[in-house]
């Protein structure tokens, strides 16, 4: 599991010098995560709906967790490189007892570091993986990231749920890719608009996306029902 966790470490170092400019934005946001924030580059679909509002840094090695990226990433020192606005920290599932907890803590230990460096910590919430069942899996995962972000008293970013409000308006839409588990370039989108709205706090309506009227409109309406919450 180690040699699995370095080696993505160095094949993620790409993503980590994958920063857009800072020089114009008005946020600046350090993205901390693992392959569910790599692929289809997340943070720079956030740059892009943001239209340029966002500059942002990734760290996001396959298959890490939060208590990796304290010790193995270099995440720690791209805290110290900041200034940043936001630091987004996103881990997998976390649904079961002993990972939820696991995730709880390190959210918790990030975000006083991230408040140290004058920051705002920020939560992104993620989905299951489709081989485990989507719809037994999500109240778990749902419950594991709202915990971990209300311990640690952070900006929640309800992507997964988004992911079910799109659902219970289509449910063939196809947020998953090939492998079930990470996100199409739809569902990576729909991720990106909750965040994207939080962050620069924009309704998600008032945001262009880069796809048919219909579709368009249904990702803004499931984002949106998402950030308001339960």
């Amino acid at each position: 599991m180690k040699a699995a966790v370095l080696l993505g470490i160095l094949l993620a170092l790409a993503c980590t010098g994958g920063a857009a400019r800072a020089t114009d934005a008005q946020l600046r946001v350090l993205f901390i995560g693992n392959s569910l924030t790599a692929v289809n580059d997340l943070p720079h679909v956030v740059s892009t709906l943001s239209g340029g509002r966002i500059a942002y840094r990734t760290v996001a090695p396959g298959g890490v967790s939060l208590e990796d990226h304290w010790t193995l990433t270099g995440a720690r020192d791209a805290l110290e490189e900041g200034p940043w606005d936001f630091v987004v920290l996103q881990q997998g599932p976390s649904s079961l007892a002993e990972s939820a907890a696991n995730l709880r803590e390190w959210t918790v230990r990030w975000a006083a570091a991230i408040r140290a460096h004058h920051a705002t910590p920020a939560v992104y919430e993620v989905w299951p993986d489709s081989a485990f069942g989507v719809r037994a899996s999500f109240p778990a995962i749902v419950h594991s990231y709202r915990r971990a972000a209300a311990a640690a008293h952070a900006t929640f970013l309800p992507a997964g749920e988004a992911w079910q409000a799109a659902w219970r308006r289509n449910p063939r839409l196809a947020l998953y890719g090939p492998d079930g588990f990470h996100p199409s370039q739809l569902g990576t989108t729909l991720a990106a608009l909750v965040i994207t709205a939080r962050l620069t706090n924009t309704p998600a309506a008032r945001i262009s996306l880069p796809y048919p009227v219909k579709t368009a409109k249904l990702l803004r309406a499931a984002a949106a029902e998402a950030i308001r919450g339960p």
